[in-house]
């Protein structure tokens, strides 16, 4: 028996980087898992590794700057499994590449960048939060960084949604605070992902933090006593 034994966990963006890693990390541990993402050959290898460690899954091909892929999502989630435990908002838009100046970014590259970071993530948690409070528990983890407070040449749009959903993290977790539903936002740190690497050419891997050790990180969290805090550092988890 994992300690995820009896629990269903939700994954956006599973298909890869941290989200690959999370599902996989979830499934050692006996979770249910519900996970999208929009490459569909690469998240049911990934439903396929994680049904390999004997745990059911849901994979569901979406996209969550599209408001109906959302609510596909949340719908065929919960009609399978009834309910939702712990739901990882990880699934994210870096913006145009190559990295562009604020002063040339489009107005549709703002508003997609925003759908996926923001809205998608409300939605998603919109949706499978009334759940959570029937039966008094449950977890949101929005997956943050540190672009949400530090500016970095060429990733405005994305320091904007990820400073937004922090403060809908911020939100969420003073409007539950009488209940045992809670609400916060993870800053992985560094890691070796494509998007990572995306907007840092040339960062050296080596330097970089393994998805797969922050993943297990995250769900020994999920598993444990939560800090009483609504945004943390990887790192700090130990």
């Amino acid at each position: 028996m994992g300690t995820l034994s009896g629990t269903t966990v939700m994954i956006t963006g599973a298909s890869r980087g941290l989200g690959r890693a999370v599902a996989l990390a979830a499934a050692r541990e006996g979770a249910s898992l519900a996970i999208c993402a929009r490459g569909g050959q690469a998240l049911e290898t990934v439903a396929e590794e994680c049904r390999g460690l004997s745990v059911e899954v849901l994979a569901v091909l979406a996209d969550m700057s599209d408001a109906t892929d959302v609510e596909r999502f949340a719908a065929t989630a919960l009609e399978r499994f009834g309910g939702i435990d712990i739901l990882i908002n990880n699934a994210a838009e870096l913006g145009p590449l190559p990295l562009s100046q604020l002063t040339d970014a489009p107005s549709s590259a703002l508003e997609h960048v925003l759908q996926a970071n923001v809205l998608g993530p409300l939605r998603l948690t919109q949706a499978v939060i009334g759940g959570m409070l029937l039966r008094n528990r449950g977890l949101v983890v929005n997956i943050s960084t540190d672009a949400a407070v530090i500016g970095f040449e060429g990733l405005g749009l994305y320091s904007a949604s990820k400073a937004a959903l922090d403060a809908l993290t911020r939100s969420w977790s003073a409007e539950l605070r009488r209940t045992e539903v809670r609400v916060i936002s993870v800053d992985p740190g560094d890691m070796h992902t494509e998007m990572h690497m995306a907007a840092d050419p040339e960062a050296n891997p080596e330097d970089l933090l393994r998805p797969e050790d922050v993943a297990e990180r995250l769900v020994a969290l999920f598993a444990g006593p939560l800090p009483a805090v609504d945004r943390v550092e990887a790192a700090s988890l130990g």
